[in-house]
């Protein structure tokens, strides 16, 4: 673990016990977060000298606020009471995809809590990966289109989302247009890639944000379609990218397809904050329960 000072551990503790009151209030086993980011160490260590040097997808100052080890990241998750987390990893090129899978499948392995997590990009031999990630347990799929570049809608994917939604595993998808918007997202591709395949059980990281009205239309027209909360309503988003306070309604209605989110360890408050954004939107302690663990404790058949 990485040194730190008696102030730091006082200074998580005090979250800590923040966190586990907010679910033990709403009388709930814990938490179950569907975007949480773990990976092999030298790619993380890119992940994060990028947010720090503020990379053009960021185009903000963007402090890790949990730069620690692995280990001791893990801790943390138990030590809030996060029941199931997920090891959202992607490559930014061909050739990345399956060393990330057998990276990700080892870290299943030997973290039970994690949800085995897979990846994909567009290129040859997609397809057998994939079928083999599924076959070997992968829970969820991650797909980054706008890191990736890459259109959700390549000939080469079409045969990957008719598997994934035959094998009804998700798929978080980072497809909206925040921070920065990228050749290939937004609501547009995403419709058309679900008119497809409407059984598909895409996860719409980050609701979607910031085109949150044109996702919530496709969840609502598709019944598989989920959202992450994944920095949405926090501080830190709503001075760029504002939820829409007309749309409330819509997040209430779709109580049951709204998963919490995180984006852990990357992200540039505490954990807590997360959770306190969510409460403030006043929906009432039974949506907080549906969105903080029942929706993805049933997704994923925990």
């Amino acid at each position: 673990m990485s040194p730190r000072s008696n102030g730091a551990i006082a200074l998580t503790q005090t979250e800590t016990d923040a966190v586990v009151r907010f679910w033990q209030r709403l009388g709930l086993p814990g938490l179950v977060d569907v975007h949480t980011h773990f990976m092999p160490e030298r790619v993380l260590a890119k992940v994060w000298d990028y947010f720090d040097a503020v990379g053009p997808l960021t185009g903000m100052e963007w402090p890790i606020t949990y730069r620690h080890e692995e280990d001791e990241r893990v801790a943390l998750l138990r030590g809030f009471g996060v029941r199931a987390f997920t090891s959202m990893l992607y490559p930014h090129k061909a050739g990345m995809a399956t060393w990330l899978n057998g990276w990700a499948a080892e870290f299943g392995a030997r973290t039970p809590d994690c949800l085995h997590t897979a990846t994909l990009f567009p290129e040859d031999g997609v397809e057998g990966y994939v079928r083999q990630a599924v076959e070997a347990g992968a829970r969820v799929f991650k797909s980054h289109l706008q890191v990736g570049a890459y259109d959700a809608n390549d000939a080469l994917l079409d045969p990957v989302w008719g598997l994934l939604a035959d094998a009804g595993v998700p798929v978080v998808m980072h497809c909206g247009s925040g921070p920065v918007p990228g050749k290939h997202t937004g609501p547009e591709p995403v419709g058309r890639l679900l008119a497809r395949h409407p059984r598909l059980r895409l996860v719409v990281a980050h609701m979607g944000m910031p085109e949150y009205t044109d996702f919530l239309v496709l969840a609502e027209r598709y019944r598989e379609v989920r959202l992450d909360t994944t920095m949405a309503f926090t501080d830190f988003s709503e001075r760029f990218s504002p939820f829409p306070v007309t749309d409330r309604t819509r997040l209430a209605d779709l109580g049951d397809r709204i998963l919490l989110g995180t984006d852990f360890p990357n992200i540039p408050y505490p954990y807590v904050h997360q959770l306190a954004a969510l409460e403030r939107l006043e929906l009432g302690d039974d949506w907080l329960r549906a969105v903080c663990y029942e929706n993805g404790a049933r997704l994923f058949e925990l």
